[in-house]
């Protein structure tokens, strides 16, 4: 079992920056593709960023690419996400997930553990 925690969310101005963490707790993240996540209201999650195992490959979502940085430090058993140049429609609840068994994964239905979700709020 692996459990997550975000954290790091916030209000931020529009053309701000956010870092998000994603600790774990339970086993060891090493052998596990970190990813996240963000939802709005009435809408299903969104794929952002996910990172492979030993961090050496990563993915994103077009709507973030240049902007966002996903990372991990195995050793601290922690993700991260640098948000860079924030913009309104970032704003979501931003969750994190682990997954052993696909990279690059970027539908929900393939990741076994979740986070509670942090809240980031762009302001205009």
């Amino acid at each position: 079992q692996v459990q997550l925690v975000e954290s790091g969310g916030g209000l931020v101005q529009a053309g701000g920056s956010l870092r998000l963490s994603c600790a774990a707790s339970g086993r060891t993240i090493s052998p596990y593709a970190m990813a996240w996540f963000r939802q709005v209201p009435g809408k299903e999650r969104a794929f952002v960023a996910v990172i492979s195992w030993g961090g050496g490959s990563t993915e994103y979502a077009d709507s973030v690419k240049g902007r966002f940085t996903i990372s991990r430090d195995n050793a601290k058993k922690t993700a991260y996400l640098q948000m860079n140049s924030l913009k309104p429609e970032d704003t979501a609840v931003y969750y994190c997930a682990a997954n052993p068994r696909t990279y690059p994964a970027t539908t929900e239905h393939l990741y076994d553990y979740w986070g509670q979700g942090t809240q980031v709020t762009v302001s205009s």
